[in-house]
């Protein structure tokens, strides 16, 4: 089982918080330790009027957030797991915190005792099962997606310029349109920016695709513009995903009784002509004497399903799929291409909401990384100041992820990629963003379903030679180290044991020899400061490995030209040691090494006929 990398992050923090003396930095390094046990923050972000508000209602499956025009609430609401069912607390900007409830329906009232401008933030305690796991952050709509800087586009989002309450996901909403300009796809790149998404963290919705009136299916060009948009903003965002909110929330909430059954059904008894003539203007459809419906009735189904709505449910009542509210209910959500069933199958806002669940362990541990990367820079002296230059160094870009946090790997190199830190092709880009997307091995190597233990290892360890040449070549860069982060789950996919009921006999590939290794230089230079853990990682395989893929740190039995590459690799990364001033036997020492491991990279190349033993001074 792949340990939860905040589980490395606990025990740093916990060590940090011992050795500080500041009562403001221990307090600090706390909230991070504490966002760590909480559930993972989804913020859900949008325009005015691009229907944010009825997308955080079909999230919770209650109709709290106020949806009608003109009544977007001007501060951050944030709806969290209770017993206390109904319970809000509502956070003012001095410091006061006062406690209202829900309306009976569960929805939130207009006076919550505190005038609008003085509100930061409302706490909402709901006992929905799935805010057990995620927390779900209802922001101010926007009128633009330009963020002047970073301060304004926190406190915008977040409700406060600071980062110790911050989102650890987002959800952005995009009001339907016939086609993203470079404006918009600007603007919402360098939003996402200011606010520490990236595609790691962020979906993008594109809402109300069932407004233009001229189509009576709006789902071929949703998806046609939602993949369009992706292919744009895939970068800057996990998936992009259409949705019919307002179906979605009616489904959800749940909010259809019988008598709007009733209503529906007497709907569904007229010829498709006069049911076409009614819903031509929604404005008349409620006071149209022709209308089998009462006008409250007629006005309260445009505002729960408006004209696409209506005609699904009419569709489906004619068709037997609905009788009663329930099994309407799920007609309109598998419609609304919210969950599971809907269309585009397999890319809805359930699938990125699994997605951010699933992942909730690493998304949290790297939003600690990046906050504790802003805490070392802080000011301190004394002992204080030495511990944090210990956690600074600790959580450097340029050096490997702690083997805790083995599971941030792709993420990381994800996140620098975002941020331009590593530079790659369109193929490259494709490779990372499938390994990031997926959990299945056959699908993060781009395999057709199903593929065999073998073609799966096979396809990694093609990946894997395309990765260790980008790792060669950006050696010393964060793009490097990143690039080599990429390499090692690639070759952990290439070695995984084969499940097939009945394994192929293996092909006997000739092992690179061992070569002898100077074990007195070698501990001389894994005893340096300047050697990283995962450098001291490498020089122990160079150690106890008994054949020169295992001396790379490859498992046994790995093709030699890899094995070569990985050697000169490990060469080139201990030679830069020697741009640095070093004392002579340290000095001596690297030299060593880098001649052993291109030994082992020329022996790798051209592959001996048959092993001839080592000897070594180990």
């Amino acid at each position: 089982m792949t340990p939860d990398p905040s589980d490395r992050l606990r025990e740093l923090c916990d060590a940090t918080t011992a050795k500080l003396a500041d009562p403001g930095l221990r307090e600090k390094v706390a909230q991070v330790r504490s966002r760590l046990d909480a559930p993972l923050k989804v913020a859900v972000a949008g325009s005015v009027s691009s229907g944010k508000s009825t997308l955080v209602n079909a999230l919770l499956g209650y109709p709290v957030a106020l949806v009608a025009p003109g009544e977007c609430t001007p501060f951050v609401t944030q709806y969290e797991y209770g017993a206390d069912h109904g319970r809000i607390e509502v956070e003012l900007g001095d410091g006061r915190v006062m406690v209202s409830r829900l309306e009976p329906d569960d929805r939130l009232p207009a006076d919550l005792g505190a005038p609008v401008a003085e509100i930061v933030r409302a706490r909402v305690r709901l006992s929905a099962e799935a805010l057990r796991a995620v927390t779900v952050v209802d922001t101010p709509g926007m009128n633009t997606l330009t963020a002047g800087n970073e301060r304004a586009a926190r406190r915008m989002l977040f409700g406060t310029a600071e980062d110790d309450d911050r989102a650890q996901a987002l959800i952005y909403v995009l009001r339907y349109v016939q086609r993203f300009d470079d404006d918009i796809l600007t603007e919402f790149r360098n939003l996402t920016e200011a606010c520490g998404m990236t595609c790691v963290n962020t979906l993008a919705v594109l809402s109300q695709i069932d407004r233009r009136g001229d189509e009576d299916d709006p789902w071929p060009t949703a998806r046609r513009l939602a993949a369009r948009a992706y292919a744009d903003l895939r970068t800057a965002v996990y998936d992009v995903v259409p949705v019919i909110g307002l179906l979605a929330e009616t489904a959800r909430t749940p909010v259809v009784g019988d008598g709007d059954i009733e209503a529906l059904t007497a709907l569904a008894a007229l010829d498709e002509h006069k049911l076409d003539y009614l819903l031509l203007d929604l404005n008349d459809f409620a006071g149209s004497p022709y209308s089998p419906v009462p006008a409250e009735t007629g006005r309260r189904l445009v505002r729960r399903l408006h004209r696409y709505g209506i005609r699904a449910a009419v569709s489906a009542l004619r068709s037997g799929r609905a009788a009663d509210p329930e099994s309407l209910g799920r007609v309109l959500l598998e419609r609304s291409g919210f969950g599971a069933g809907s269309p585009p199958p397999g890319r809805t806002v359930a699938a990125g909401i699994t997605h951010f669940a699933r992942r909730a362990g690493q998304l949290k541990a790297l939003d600690g990384i990046n906050q504790l990367r802003r805490l070392a820079r802080a000011t301190a002296f004394g002992s204080d100041r030495t511990t944090l230059d210990a956690l600074a160094a600790e959580l450097d870009e340029t050096r490997p992820i702690a083997a805790g946090l083995g599971g941030l790997r792709i993420f990381a190199a994800v996140e620098a990629m975002s941020r331009g830190r590593l530079v790659l092709d369109e193929p490259a880009q494709a490779e990372l963003l499938r390994l990031a997307r997926s959990d299945d091995p056959a699908a993060q190597l781009g395999l057709a379903p199903g593929a065999s233990p073998q073609e799966v290892s096979e396809a990694a360890r093609t990946a894997s030679a395309r990765w260790r040449g980008l790792a060669t070549m950006a050696e010393g860069r964060v793009g490097g180290q990143r690039a080599h982060d990429v390499l090692r789950v690639l070759e952990d996919l290439a070695s995984a044991p084969s499940t097939a009921d009945a394994p192929a006999p293996p092909v006997r590939v000739p092992a690179v020899p061992a070569v002898p290794v100077d074990g007195d230089a070698v501990r001389l230079l894994r005893a340096s400061p300047l050697i990283t853990p995962e450098d001291r990682t490498a020089l122990d395989h160079l150690m106890e490995g008994d054949e020169g893929a295992t001396q790379v740190g490859a498992p046994a039995g790995t093709a030699s030209q890899d094995v070569a590459a990985l050697a000169a690799a490990l060469s080139a990364r201990f030679r830069s040691l020697l741009h640095r001033p070093l004392p002579r036997r340290v000095r001596r020492a690297a030299e060593t090494v880098c001649d052993t491991f291109a030994a082992i990279a020329l022996s790798g190349a051209r592959p001996a006929q048959e092993d001839p033993g080592h000897a070594d001074h180990r």
